[in-house]
């Protein structure tokens, strides 16, 4: 495992998340200063995730086919300008747009970023979790900041939310380059690697496009009662349990921690006990916690359910990663950014929906309908097969001595070079 090559883009991956975790976290003071409906403020969780989760296929086949480490900041600054731009806008049009700016540049980091920590960490479910967790932390640490920032300074202060972003890419700037390509190559090699064994040894480098699909369908399932609990339990304590906007925001940010703990524990359980035990295990205990979310009476029972919904949610992140890079073991870009990005996809486009059952039913009737939504994935989840890199149609993982190098890194590191 690369740990300085993992570290750092973990800490990429707190900075773009951080951005993600913006917007929901902006959603309850859009509604009280600029007087949005439900259904308004679904719009724009649907042009957050649901853009976002278009584009991201793109960015993943675009990162199979040549190296682009550089999509890694461009697409973290873009996240930080639409946020900060969104804050400013002055009507509902401009608001969606720059949202929808963020999330494109949400998706052109996730399907490189993603690649390069597999390439980083091996085989290990402990070493995605890290880099996974990176993201987590940052959206935990969203809705603090976005509370901090606008409901003090109102949204002409929303200029303050790019300070993370400008740090990280100055550190990108003096760092980046020595981490790309001075040993530790981290454009997405493993994938032409893989297609180049492919060549040498046919049908045994096969991708299970079969089990991936399924997959993919699993995630369909997770992603809608994630975005749309992401989207709505800060509302949830204040509207239907008198709650104040800070106690709301305390929700959305134990919800967002308990997805840090969750990546980590779903890592060390699946590094133990096998990577389909965190899946498994995850989805069983999330479909109670969410029904509990739907039914809670008073704040504390909420958070509590917020936080084991949490977690369970994000046991399995790590391990369908990995696991969906191994159901395409030449493709781990497109693996990576249809997981992440067609799959979550499904939240963001059903936002509009939920939004207006919310106006019309409010909350609790609408968290009702997302538990059984959700019943779906949890099935379906139980009967996933697991599929090693030493199996068949998988390959090994990248080795981390120097020789033999694959041909991507050998091209990587000569655009490298001539960089410097």
């Amino acid at each position: 495992m690369k740990k300085g090559q993992l570290g750092f883009l973990s800490g990429t991956h707190v900075v773009n998340d951080l951005y993600q975790g913006a917007i929901p976290a902006m959603l309850p003071f859009l509604m009280s200063q600029r007087h949005y409906s439900y259904a308004a403020v679904s719009g724009l969780a649907f042009a957050a995730s649901g853009i976002s989760s278009l584009f991201q296929p793109v960015f993943g086949v675009l990162s199979d086919r040549k190296p682009r480490p550089w999509l890694v900041p461009a697409g973290f600054c873009a996240a930080a300008l639409g946020v900060v731009a969104a804050g400013l806008a002055g009507s509902y049009a401009a608001t969606w747009l720059f949202i929808a700016l963020a999330g494109i540049g949400i998706a052109a980091y996730h399907p490189p970023a993603t690649s390069q920590a597999r390439a980083a960490g091996g085989s290990s479910q402990k070493a995605m979790s890290v880099f996974s967790v990176g993201g987590t932390v940052g959206g935990s640490l969203a809705p603090t900041l976005v509370t901090l920032v606008i409901g003090s300074a109102g949204f002409s202060g929303s200029y303050l939310l790019a300070i993370p972003a400008l740090v990280m890419a100055v550190l990108w700037v003096l760092k980046g380059p020595w981490m790309r390509w001075r040993g530790h190559t981290t454009a997405v090699p493993p994938s032409a690697a893989a297609r180049a064994a492919a060549g040498a040894s046919g049908a045994a480098q096969a991708d299970d496009w079969r089990s991936f699909a399924r997959l993919v369908a699993v995630i369909i399932g997770w992603s809608i009662p994630y975005v749309m609990v992401t989207s709505m339990v800060s509302l949830h304590a204040q509207r239907d349990l008198d709650s104040s906007a800070g106690a709301g925001a305390a929700v959305l940010t134990c919800f967002t921690a308990a997805g840090a703990v969750g990546t980590l524990l779903g890592g060390w359980v699946g590094d133990r006990y096998g990577r389909m035990t965190s899946i498994r295990v995850g989805y069983l205990v999330a479909l109670p916690a969410l029904l509990v979310i739907a039914w809670a009476p008073a704040l504390p029972v909420l958070v509590v359910s917020a936080v084991v919904f949490g977690v369970a949610m994000f046991l399995p992140f790590a391990a369908q990663v990995t696991l969906a890079q191994d159901y395409l073991p030449s493709r781990p870009g497109t693996a990576s950014g249809l997981t992440l990005g067609l799959a979550m996809a499904a939240g963001g486009l059903c936002s509009p929906a939920f939004g207006r059952l919310a106006d019309a039913s409010g909350l609790s009737v609408t968290f009702y309908v997302l538990v059984a939504v959700f019943l779906v994935p949890v099935v379906m989840a139980l009967r996933l097969s697991d599929r090693t890199p030493d199996a068949p149609g998988s390959t090994p993982d990248a080795p981390e001595s120097p020789s033999p190098q694959p041909p991507s890194e050998i091209r990587a590191e000569t655009q490298g070079s001539s960089l410097r």
